[in-house]
């Protein structure tokens, strides 16, 4: 069966790559470009290889987080690869399909969306962290998307807990306060959003009606996602994934919305002042204090809950994580490595906030002064505080290992739910049977 997993991951990897051109970035580039050439490793070299991709965020704090190491431990040499991420998957998963165990890194990035799809295709192929890491100082969200059996396989990094960001004087123009928008459901988000839209003209926000990312933020604040605890599709019987389509209609019926397509229009939406807010991850700040005009207007809340007991005001879009690969030579250094900064230096954390925007799924570092800085641009709002205390409640699940194909299944019917051709409950049974049939071929 893993044999299995692992030829249906290879043979979507390369569709996937066909597809988008390598993930959109056609070269790339390292630290040492000898590195890239070559990076299997002898044991008393001491040198270990990073592979990541962003070079502005994964990359830049990577090598932050070298300088830190190498400093104390000159005798180590670290080597950060960057890749585009569609390049750094489809040679990981070609490398570890082959059973061939050099041309591997000893550190690799992996999105939290993917980690279980790598850990359940190559069992063995990833250090065991269990008792090298003290995972209580860790959001407990994140570490059940790197458990399988009991053992704990990564080293949390970033946070995607989100947020409803919002323009505070658009707000108070339709008359609500900041508090207003503490804790509410999605449906008194709408009917928030209809006010604003009589009494400003603004769309409360921009709403793309084929991407899955406000999907999957409605079902892990209900702690549900797209299958059943055994990893089976589950749409049909999911009353989280139910609720969300609904909550995708009657956001596009409302007439709160602007209409956008892809990443560029959403946030030229908030940016131009066309819509109120954003739900999203934290990640979205930078975007956000691009437009430096609106500094002093924004506003934070909690995320909106769905209708359903078991649902909360905090959830999570994106993230990822470190881990280490089991054959590396030098796989004692690479998770002391990661122990020592990034499951232990509250002070690393603290930099990589204020440069980076990246927000740590490391508690103890929640303590620091970065994070209780008032942000000017939240009109000395504690932005970063209060988004650690939203991660707290974030609810943890197990994303499998089909997440991209089931966000796919369920929004290429939406289209059909939008304009009444077909039920909710129907297209609930049309989207699990396609993704059945796709991941069963």
């Amino acid at each position: 069966m893993r044999k299995l997993i692992a030829y249906i991951i290879s043979i979507v990897f390369v569709l996937s790559l066909l597809l988008t051109g390598c993930g959109g970035n056609s070269d790339s580039s390292s630290s040492n470009n000898t590195s890239q050439q070559k990076t299997s490793q002898t044991a008393d070299t001491k040198k270990i290889t990073v592979w990541a991709w962003d070079p502005n965020f994964n990359i830049a704090i990577m090598n932050d987080a070298k300088a830190i190491y190498t400093k104390e431990h000159p005798d180590v040499q670290i080597d950060v690869v960057e890749m585009a991420k569609g390049d750094l998957e489809q040679k990981l998963n070609t490398v570890l399909a082959s059973g061939v165990k050099e041309g591997l890194p000893d550190i690799v990035l992996i999105e939290d969306y993917n980690a279980q799809k790598y850990l359940q295709a190559y069992p063995g192929s990833f250090a065991d962290l269990t008792d090298k890491i003290d995972y209580n100082k860790f959001a407990k969200y994140k570490l059940e998307l790197m458990t399988i059996d009991g053992k704990v396989y990564g080293v949390p990094f970033d946070s995607g807990v989100t947020g409803l960001f919002y323009r505070k004087d658009i707000l108070e123009q339709a008359g609500y306060k900041p508090e207003d928008l503490n804790n509410i459901t999605w449906d008194k988000f709408i009917e928030i959003g209809k006010k604003i839209k009589e009494k400003t003209g603004k769309a409360m926000i921009g709403f793309d009606p084929s991407d899955g990312g406000l999907m999957r933020i409605m079902l892990q604040s209900a702690g549900e996602w797209y299958f059943d605890k055994d990893g089976k599709p589950n749409f049909t019987n999911n009353p989280a994934m139910k609720e969300a389509v609904i909550m995708y209609k009657k956001l596009f019926d409302s007439g709160i919305i602007k209409e956008v397509s892809g990443w560029n229009e959403w946030v030229a939406a908030f940016n131009k002042g066309d819509s109120a807010a954003v739900v999203t991850g934290a990640w979205i700040i930078g975007s956000i204090k691009a437009e430096t005009s609106q500094s002093g207007k924004w506003g934070l809340a909690p995320t909106p809950r769905l209708n359903l007991s078991n649902s909360v005001n905090a959830s999570n879009l994106g993230g990822s994580s470190w881990y280490v690969i089991n054959s590396s030579k030098n796989k004692d250094i690479a998770i002391d490595f990661l122990k020592e900064i990034y499951a232990g230096n509250n002070d690393f954390y603290q930099k990589i906030l204020v440069e980076r925007g990246a927000i740590a799924t490391y508690l103890p570092a929640q303590t620091g002064s970065a994070y209780s800085a008032p942000d000017p641009f939240f009109g000395d709002q504690k932005v970063y505080a209060d988004l650690s205390e939203y991660m707290k409640n974030i609810l943890p699940i197990k994303y499998g290992i089909y997440t991209y194909e089931a966000d796919a299944a369920i929004m290429n019917i939406m289209p059909n739910v939008y304009s009444g051709k077909i039920s909710v409950d129907d297209a609930l049974k049309k989207a699990e049977e396609q993704l059945k049939n796709q991941i069963n071929q």
